[in-house]
């Protein structure tokens, strides 16, 4: 889907029976051109019958519940000099965890809701805008009055490493139980459900019992201080995909060996997990289920590393897409790991270029393998 389909399909999802003539105003194109549009939309399978009814509304579709955020991301020239100021570059757009899943996701081609807090500010608009234009519904959003949007500032090295970051997500905190019961049908009828752990306590638990049984429920720790919330609370969880250190504080103990971290994916998941993908950065990552089967994917050397922020965004976006694909294990850890090696390449945090079909030919270029571990 190119990106003015993209945008054409946002307006259509707030008004099916938009005339095209309104849609040429909107976008700034002529009416011939719209039509052009619509057409090979109709072709490729995105608009069925009249009043451009949208074939995936009659599909399932994968809701994400968590932060979404304006990211401020800043790199260096040169190797950092703490408490000095180092000549940069410094960048703008909008991020958070679940809201890059979800972005990832729609680009290879899913449906995508998104449950989310802005506040009523200009970053919030901001928000609300790119994931329509990124074909996210954002019919769910909760606008705090009065709240500010959430903010994530990131530092990085000359080589793309990411060397501290600060998180402003307090307004997320406002997102509550109360808020999604109403939600029960379209939270019902996902064929997936993502969550980052920056989402309060109750909420994440609330999910996981509800709805844990009968949709997939990924959930990302996102950081060491989130982790913790998940201690003890995964049982009803379909994945959960964090890295060395967040597995050892979910399963409460060392994983500084292989035999220890393979002891404590077992741990977590006698606990109710269904499935663990640890990842292990440059190594690619691990992989366990109830199953008992142990996977590792990796594959040959990057060529270049701009930006790391958002590579483990883009493998749950992959798994995502991928559970809704139907793929077994095998081919979904492929899917999800050239995701995140096509994401480190590029300067934004979700790479503008990715879709199904590029994640595909990463996967060929880059001779990507998984076996058994």
């Amino acid at each position: 889907m190119t990106e003015r389909e993209r945008q054409i399909i946002a307006l259509l999802r707030k008004n099916p029976m938009l005339p095209q003539a309104e849609i040429a105003k909107r976008l700034g194109i002529t009416r011939s051109s719209v039509g052009v549009h619509l057409a090979n939309l109709s072709k490729k399978g995105y608009i069925l019958g009249k009043g451009y009814v949208l074939a995936e509304e009659a599909e399932r579709y994968v809701v994400g519940i968590g932060a979404a955020n304006i990211d401020l991301m800043g790199r260096s020239r040169e190797p950092l000099v703490m408490e000095d100021s180092n000549p940069g570059f410094i960048s703008t757009s909008v991020g958070g965890v679940t809201h890059n899943i979800c972005e990832n996701a729609a680009r290879m081609g899913a449906s995508v809701r998104l449950i989310t807090v802005v506040g009523d500010d200009l970053y919030g608009q901001k928000i609300r805008q790119e994931c329509e234009d990124a074909g996210i519904d954002t019919g769910d959003f909760m606008v705090a009055a009065g709240a500010a949007s959430s903010t994530y500032l990131s530092l990085h090295n000359a080589d793309g490493e990411m060397a501290l970051a600060l998180s402003d997500m307090r307004v997320l905190q406002r997102l509550s139980v109360d808020f999604l019961r109403p939600r029960h049908r379209l939270l019902a009828g996902a064929a997936a459900i993502v969550m980052d752990a920056g989402l309060p306590e109750e909420v994440l638990q609330y999910v996981a019992e509800r709805y844990g049984g009968t949709v997939p429920v990924v959930i990302d720790p996102v950081s060491t201080t989130y982790a913790r919330k998940l201690v003890g609370h995964l049982s009803g969880c379909w994945a959960i995909k964090p890295n060395r250190i967040e597995t050892e504080i979910i399963a409460g103990m060392p994983v500084d060996t292989p035999e220890r971290l393979r002891e404590a994916c077992k741990k977590l998941i006698a606990q109710g997990l269904s499935r663990i993908v640890v990842s292990l950065g440059k190594e690619g990552c691990l992989y366990l289920d109830e199953e008992g089967r142990a996977l590792r994917a990796s594959g040959g050397p990057l060529e270049a590393v701009v930006n790391t922020t958002g590579a483990g965004d883009a493998f749950v976006g992959g798994m995502v897409y991928a559970r809704l694909q139907g793929y077994p294990a095998e081919k979904m850890l492929l899917f999800a790991t050239a995701a995140a090696r096509m994401t480190v390449g590029h300067q934004n945090t979700i790479n503008p270029n990715i879709s199904a079909q590029s994640v595909w030919e990463t996967v060929e270029r880059d001779g990507l393998w998984v076996r058994e571990a």
